[in-house]
Parts: C-alpha cells; sequence; structure tokens
C-alpha cells in the first residue's frame, strides 16, 4: 500500500531533452504548493546511489523553464541495474526521507522506479524522450523541439544541396523509433524517409529511384535516414558510385537534445510534472503520466510497459505519395 508523501526527490534519468527543465520546475512548485518539501538528485540514478542530493525551493527553479537540457544533470548507472543496488538506492531515499520520487525519463527510467516502488518508495514516471518511442503517451517531453531543430537543419541543408545539384542523406536522432525522421521527412519534402520500423534495406529501389528522377530533369534529393538505420556516410559512398551523382551524409547529431524548448515542450512538461505531483499527493504509486487524446492520464508502470507503438501508417503512407 501507498506511504503518505511529505518529501518528494526528483531526477532526470537518461537522455536530455528539452522541456525537462520546465518539468523539474512543475514538479517543485507544485510540491512546495502542496506543504512538501523537495529534494533534487543530480545525475539521475547514479547520483541518488552516491547520495548527490540537494534541497530545493522556489528559487532553485526560478528562470530555468526557457533552458535546454536539466538543471539536475543526468547518468546511466549500471549499479542500479542490480538488487543490490535497488535496495541501497531505496534505503538511501529514506535516509533523506525521500518518500516519493518524480522519475523523467523513458522506458529504462521507469523500470527502476517500479523497482523503488515495490521496496516502499512512491514513484511516478514522467516520459521525457525526444524520440517519442514511449508507447503510453501520445507525447514526450522533447521531440517537439527536437523535431523542430532537425527541420531547420535539414532545410539549410536542401539550400546547399540544391545549390550543388547533390544528393544528400541526412541522419537524425532515433535509434530505435523512426518519428523524426518521418516528421522531418514529410515537413521537409524529402524525396526518401527511411525510418526504423519500415525499411527493408533493398538499397538499389532508392538508387533506382534517383536514377529515374535525374532522368526526368530533378537536380537535387534528400534522404532523410533514421539513426537506428545508420550507415549514412557508407550509403552515401555506394549512392554516389552507383548513380554517378555527388552524394554527402550530413549527421545532425546531438544538437536535437539542446536549444530552449518550444512552447509546446514548456506547457506539456509543466502539465506533467505538476499531475505527477498531484497523484503522488493522492497516496498514488507506480505510476507513468501520459497524454493520450488530449488528456493527460496515467498507468501502472507494468502496464504501461508492456504497451507497443508504432509509427502512424497514415503518416507513414502519405509520406510515400507526397514523394512521388
Amino acid at each position: 500500500m501507498a506511504n503518505e508523501v511529505k518529501t518528494i526527490g526528483i531526477l532526470t534519468s537518461g537522455g536530455d531533452a528539452p522541456g525537462m527543465n520546465a518539468a523539474i520546475r512543475a514538479v517543485v512548485r507544485t510540491a512546495l504548493a502542496n506543504g512538501l518539501k523537495v529534494k533534487g538528485i543530480r545525475r539521475g540514478y547514479s547520483g541518488l546511489l552516491e547520495e548527490d542530493i540537494v534541497d530545493m525551493d522556489a528559487k532553485s527553479v526560478s528562470d530555468i523553464i526557457q533552458r535546454g537540457g536539466t538543471i539536475l544533470y543526468t547518468a546511466r548507472s549500471k549499479e542500479f541495474m542490480t538488487t543490490e543496488g535497488q535496495d541501497k538506492a531505496a534505503e538511501i531515499c529514506r535516509k533523506h526521507g525521500i518518500d516519493g520520487l518524480v522519475v523523467i525519463g523513458g522506458d529504462g527510467s521507469f523500470r527502476g522506479a517500479a523497482d523503488l516502488a515495490v521496496r516502499g518508495i512512491n514513484t511516478v514516471g514522467i516520459p521525457g524522450t525526444i524520440d517519442l518511442d514511449i508507447a503510453c503517451t501520445d507525447y514526450t517531453i522533447g521531440f517537439d523541439t527536437a523535431v523542430n531543430t532537425a527541420m531547420e537543419a535539414i532545410d539549410k541543408v536542401r539550400d546547399t544541396s540544391t545549390s550543388h545539384e547533390r544528393c544528400s542523406i541526412i541522419e537524425v536522432m532515433g535509434r530505435k523509433a523512426g518519428y523524426i525522421a518521418l516528421w522531418c521527412g514529410i515537413a521537409n519534402g524529402a524525396e526518401d524517409i527511411l525510418v526504423t520500423e519500415r525499411y527493408d534495406y533493398d538499397e538499389q529501389k532508392i538508387i533506382d529511384k534517383i536514377i529515374e528522377r535525374r532522368k526526368s530533369g530533378k537536380k537535387h534529393y534528400i534522404i532523410v535516414n533514421a539513426e537506428g538505420i545508420g550507415d549514412s556516410n557508407n550509403m552515401a559512398k555506394r549512392i554516389e558510385a552507383a548513380t554517378g551523382m555527388e552524394t554527402r551524409a550530413t549527421i545532425i547529431g546531438h544538437i536535437q537534445r539542446g536549444g530552449s524548448p518550444t512552447c509546446i515542450d514548456r506547457v506539456h512538461a509543466s502539465a506533467m510534472g505538476a499531475y505527477g505531483v498531484e497523484l503522488l499527493c493522492k497516496g498514488a504509486t507506480n505510476r507513468v503520466v501520459g497524454y493520450r487524446d488530449g488528456k493527460y492520464v496515467d498507468y501502472d508502470v507494468k502496464e504501461a510497459l508492456a504497451m507497443t507503438k508504432d509509427i502512424d501508417q497514415y503518416l507513414y503512407d502519405m509520406s510515400k505519395t507526397l514523394s512521388r
């Protein structure tokens, strides 16, 4: 049974995402408004095990809503993945009076929160990942900023690609999920979009399409490639050799994780942070906050992790139609 919460701890875990600071701010100020104490845990579960824990007040989160990254820093911890590490983390929470914990991160972070929940620490997870790959929610903190950052970068690459009559392969983030690639491919008018969920690794089809387009007078060609497919540099060499068209690869990389969050990321992150605290105040534990069908909702962690998610088939099919 869940315990009454008097002190909330907050940490960010896994990859950083624009909007995490907005969520941190909302957690701290909502908790304080409900008469709770707040402790910030630096560097995720790794920092928890090292007791890198600080008291937080309203001033601690002043002037951070517009900042990218996370003021609490983030890290991954091999020690916390062990039973001994989880036991130690729960004892450290109790030592510091932390009886409620808000974890901002992805699926792996939520599994860690569930491990603490069974050890008596009330936990709530908030989805923070630019990949949009958490199945229980239509929105994850950071995706909107990341996809806009990538879109603007691809627009710039297109300008120079057009000037030099090149084929450009532009690799965006998304190791296991192609949402950034799909959205950017549509928004940037790419001729080909390669997403991990659908790519069949038939490179010859891409080559044939480029040759056909060149015969019809097309001067440049844009391919948006998801990180999970990778091999963009070697793909560029193979395509150039097969088509005779100068081909360059651009890997956008970690700029997609940084930058000032968009209005959408700030508002959703703030609402999710506040919602998470409200759940803890009601005595809930082992929950994940989500946004579904225009409403903020919550799920049991086990239920949430059992869900699966695929890219939107309509958007994918539409992207094929529009690239003809």
